[in-house]
């Protein structure tokens, strides 16, 4: 199996995962991953992430090419995608999503927390908003160019978040990261429990030198 396939195969089990876990609905949401330095597969517009098949994903380049469409277009949201792979050339997946907590919080003024448990201080380090501009507008891709070296999290002001990282399993597990932070805070506002994060120094720490897994070296 060509490098190709083999992206493509992994996105449309990733769209599977999202619905199955409930951090994408309907037709909203869009996902890419890169085969080659200059390109990318991308979902193409209209698609359900749950049942994509090899023609709902469209090879495309970081000039704004597409190839081998047959008749079908890439997600109007390909101008973010391609701005956070030509900011990050060490970025292989972008995960663009509207879970039901990170959305609300995205729409709201809370801050998400880093500091309460393990996956958060790993997953969650750097999260930046992107102020709302229209979906799939030119606008909304230099927002995200904007941002997208100072954060691997970016929440989409009234619109959703776009998560993205080294690999498509990881951008996986950061959005299922993010969706479950919020869901607490939320949950635990609602319900009035006070939470207790961890000090700056121990979350420092851990980010420095704990053995979870190796430590990132994005140059953000």
């Amino acid at each position: 199996m060509n490098k190709v396939d083999t992206v493509r195969k992994e996105l449309q089990q990733t769209g599977k995962y999202m619905m199955e876990y409930e951090i994408a609905w309907g037709n909203s949401g869009n996902i890419s991953a890169r085969t080659s330095e200059d390109r990318y597969l991308i979902t193409a517009s209209g698609t359900f992430l749950g049942e994509l098949d090899d023609l709902d994903l469209i090879e495309c380049d970081l000039a704004g090419n597409s190839y081998g469409t047959e008749g079908r277009k890439a997600s109007k949201e390909t101008p973010m995608h391609r701005a956070v792979y030509e900011q990050r050339p060490e970025i292989n997946a972008v995960l663009h999503a509207s879970p039901f907590y990170s959305t609300l919080i995205a729409a709201s003024k809370i801050e998400i927390p880093t500091n309460w448990f393990i996956e958060t201080m790993y997953y969650l380090e750097k999260v930046a908003r992107v102020p709302y501009y229209h979906p799939g507008s030119e606008a909304l891709g230099e927002g995200v160019r904007e941002k997208a070296k100072s954060a691997n999290i970016l929440l989409l002001e009234n619109h959703g978040v776009l998560v993205y990282d080294t690999s498509i399993r990881e951008a996986r597990m950061a959005l299922q990261t993010l969706e479950m932070a919020c869901k607490m805070l939320v949950v635990s506002q609602s319900a009035g429990i006070p939470m207790t994060g961890l000090p700056l120094e121990t979350e420092r720490e851990f980010i420095g030198n704990a053995a979870y897994k190796p430590r990132r070296n994005w140059n953000i």
